[in-house]
């Protein structure tokens, strides 16, 4: 077994988002590190699954389709986006770095 810190960035950041999977199962872990990219313009997520997301280092903004809701997140903040509840990414900063962790599962 060998740890990892969730704060440890590659020394050069490449200039797509990093997605790292750290455990998958009945829910899936996964490390996001933006560095300023957003959702492309006309383009929503809509997974299959739930996602709790919390930021924890830098700041950024989701908005929701159905009622054009924008959040800011900053450190610590996080939420729960269930299912087929279309959303984007408009906006990550790049210093610092966006580092997320999202859990994807079914939750109640």
């Amino acid at each position: 077994m060998k740890s990892n810190n969730i704060f440890n960035l590659p020394a050069v950041l490449p200039p797509n988002e990093i997605f790292e999977v750290i455990s998958s199962g009945d829910a899936t872990i996964e490390r996001i590190i933006s560095t300023g990219q957003t959702t492309p313009e006309g383009e929503w997520y809509d997974q299959e699954k739930d996602e709790w997301v919390i930021l924890l280092q830098g700041e950024a903004k989701i908005l929701f389709e159905s009622n054009s809701l924008e959040i800011k997140l900053q450190n610590g903040d996080y939420l729960l986006i269930k299912a087929h509840e279309r959303h984007r990414v408009t906006f990550t900063t790049n210093s610092p770095p966006c580092i997320w962790l999202a859990v994807h599962g079914n939750f109640n």
